[in-house]
Order: structure tokens, then sequence, then C-alpha cells
């Protein structure tokens, strides 16, 4: 007997249709013998249809009442998948976040787990109840309603497993695990049996939006293996889980990421001084842009050209700060452009084998792309290209590493 967590998003309980047929993956496990705990999100469409009311009434509501508004989706989810269990024979009881002592901060919109009081479902676990805990949402110290921000039911999914020391977190979703690349870019694109929490780190991050960030960091951080299973098919899905150091040999490369959102800024002509990326990047950081990838290149005539990416939604804002500070500066000129794209390279075998970023090069050489900005860790590279040549140079990539299914 183990005891698994469960989470369901929105797609999966978005009709009364599938919340019964969550119920009955529900009892399948049961009947195995396994203890069950749920975490659930909102149907599909409920969250934003709460956040639209809101705005009829204010374009500026408080950030306490949002949370108060937004967190009854998942309430209305709890209740009715405990509902379908019970009247297929399956004992259940439901709770909000704030009944479980699901303990966070007050950073209301995107607060952090500080704590989960798992007295009660262990209690109704041993009475042989499943347990269906809303999923997104805390309360503070002081019984405040919290939510937890962006992909807040797959953080509550891995915190209830990791709180109760479960067997594994299974998060069920509308694809049946984590592949190499997206299938819809590359047909041969597969799906991978194992991935370390590192590997999926960097393709989240990256721009795979299989599971959220956050997610797989308190996975990794609590060592809590998580697996990616689809919510209507049967299959082993993809496990998450700690490298395995005994593994006779890994792959080089495990999967692709690529993100369309990105767009480039580089001041021209600044004068290569001490500070001068600070006096760059600081006006950017002030008005809450996030850089993602840097190069500076310095002339024979101690001037620097300075390059960043920011998201594309940061682009027109950037733009303008960016033009302030090279007037401020006395720099030549701004180039901008948000025609390009990121491709990257991930996997722990980096670490052990050489020559991986010139094959990258050479491959997308021979497809006469080219390279504007490179980047690279330990077990990543990533490169900007024009975008219209993300799908050529993802599909080369994919090929030239190995990574194409045969079958």
């Amino acid at each position: 007997m183990a005891l698994y967590v469960h989470k369901y998003g929105g797609t999966s309980v978005g009709s009364i249709e599938r919340i019964e047929g969550v119920a009955q993956k529900i009892k399948h496990f049961k009947e195995d013998g396994h203890d069950v705990v749920v975490a659930v999100s909102a149907m599909s469409g409920e969250t934003n249809r709460l956040i639209g009311l809101a705005k009829e009434i204010t374009d500026t509501p408080s950030a306490r009442e949002m949370d108060v508004l937004v967190s009854t989706g998942e309430q209305v989810t709890i209740a009715l998948l405990s509902m379908a269990l019970e009247k297929i024979g399956v004992p259940a009881k439901s709770y909000t976040g704030s009944q479980i002592r699901m303990l966070t901060d007050s950073a209301f919109g995107k607060a952090r787990i500080e704590h989960i009081d798992t007295d009660s479902i262990r209690s109704d676990l041993d009475e042989g109840k499943v347990v269906v805990v809303a999923g997104f949402q805390g309360v503070d110290a002081q019984g405040n309603i919290t939510t937890l921000g962006r992909g807040g039911s797959d953080t509550t999914g891995v915190a209830l497993a990791a709180a109760l020391k479960a067997d594994e977190c299974q998060i069920y979703t509308d694809v049946d695990g984590v592949y190499t690349t997206d299938p819809r870019v590359v047909e041969k694109a597969r799906r991978m049996e194992k991935i370390t929490f590192e590997e999926m780190l960097e393709m989240a991050s990256l721009g795979s939006k299989v599971l959220q960030i956050r997610s797989v960091e308190f996975a990794g951080k609590y060592q809590v293996p998580l697996r990616v299973l689809h919510s209507s098919k049967e299959g082993n899905g993809t496990l998450i889980t700690i490298e395995d150091d005994n593994a006779v040999e890994k792959p080089v490369i495990s999967g692709i990421a690529f993100n369309r959102d990105e767009a480039k800024l580089t001041v021209m002509g600044v004068p290569d001084i001490p500070g001068v990326a600070s006096k760059i990047l600081g006006p950017v950081g002030a008005a809450n842009i996030e850089v993602d990838m840097i190069v500076q290149n310095v002339a024979a005539d101690r001037t620097t050209d300075f390059t960043f990416t920011v998201h594309r939604n940061d682009f027109a804002k950037a733009q303008g700060v960016l033009n302030e500070v090279a007037q401020e500066l006395g720099a030549r000129e701004v180039a901008a452009t948000d025609d390009i794209a990121k491709v990257s390279l991930v996997g722990v075998g980096m670490r052990s084998h050489a020559g991986v970023a010139s094959k990258m090069f050479e491959i997308l050489a021979n497809e006469n792309i080219n390279i504007q900005i490179i980047s690279t860790s330990e077990i990543k590279i990533s490169v900007v290209i024009e975008e219209k040549y993300l799908e050529l140079a993802v599909r080369a990539l994919h090929t030239g590493f190995d990574l194409d299914d045969e079958k």
C-alpha cells in the first residue's frame, strides 16, 4: 500500500462528466489498497470569470479581497469531487486551504507556503477516506485567505506530498508526460520515461509549460518524486526525480526547450567605463523588467555594445527606459527587435560530454541559421536566433542529437 497525492488541473475537472471521471480514477487507486490525497484547481475558466466580475466593479481591487474571491473556485471543485466520490461508494472529505491550516505568509496573490498541519488529513486517511484539498490557496497567521499565484495548485499538491511524505505526487494534466520537445513542432518528439529535477527546472524556465517552476523547485527541495500523467489516458507518464548517479550512460541531451516571447535590445557605442552595466540595467530593473540573456562587446575605440533580452510583453517599456539611459550615457544609438526566439538544449549528460556546443553550432550553421546570442550553464546551452527559423532549428537539433522517436 502506498500514499499518493494527486493533482488535477482545471481542464481535468472542467465539467461534471470530467469530475466523475476523476472520481472513477481515484476509486481504482483505493481498490488497489492505496491512500489518496487530492489537490484540485478551479473548474476550467472559473478563475477568469471571477476576475472578470471583480473588474466590473473596480480596476483596482484590494489584493486581500481578490484572494477571498478567486479562492472560491477551488471550493466548488472540492465539494463536487467529494460528492462524486461518495456517490460511487468512496468515502471522501473536502478541505479548503484554511481548514487544513495550510499556513502561508501574507503576500496576497503570491503567497509562499510555510507549514501544513497534517493531523486532520492523517486522521481521515486512517478512517479510509479520500481527502480532497483546495489547491492554490492557504491562510496566513492572521486568518486571512491567501492564494499562491500562478501554478499554485501544482505547488499545493507537491507541498502536501512533502508534508505527508507521500510515495509519489502525480500531476494529472492534458498531456501524457514530458516530451523531448513540443510535439506540435516536432512530430517525432518522444515522451521521456524519467527526467531529473534540474533538467525539468531548466525546461520549465526556458519555455516548457508542462509544470510550473515553483512546484518543481519545491519537489526538488524536499525530494518528492513527481510524475506527470494524462488525466483521461492510461500510461506511465514521466517521472521527475533526483539524478541517478548509478546510471550506466546518461543521454547527453534530454530535451529541447524554446521560447517565442523574447525581445532583444542593444545600447550601441556606450563608453567602456566601470559601472556602465549597472547604469544600463539599474533603471531597467527599477521599471520591474526582468532581464534574461546579456552580452557585452568591447570595441577598439573604448566603447561597448551592450545587448540583453527581455520578455516580449516588456519590450516597449524597456525600449522607452533604454532611450533615456542611452541619452544620459552619451551612447551612439539604441537598436531593438522583437522578431527573435530562444532555443535551448538541456541535459545533465553535458557535465561529462565535451563538444555539445560545437555540435549545436554546426547543426545550425548547416541550416544557414545565424546565432545572435549564446548563453551556457552546466546543463544548458541557449541561443537567440531569428524567430522565423525557430521551428527549423528545433527540428534540426532534435534529429542531430538523436532525440527523434523512430517507432
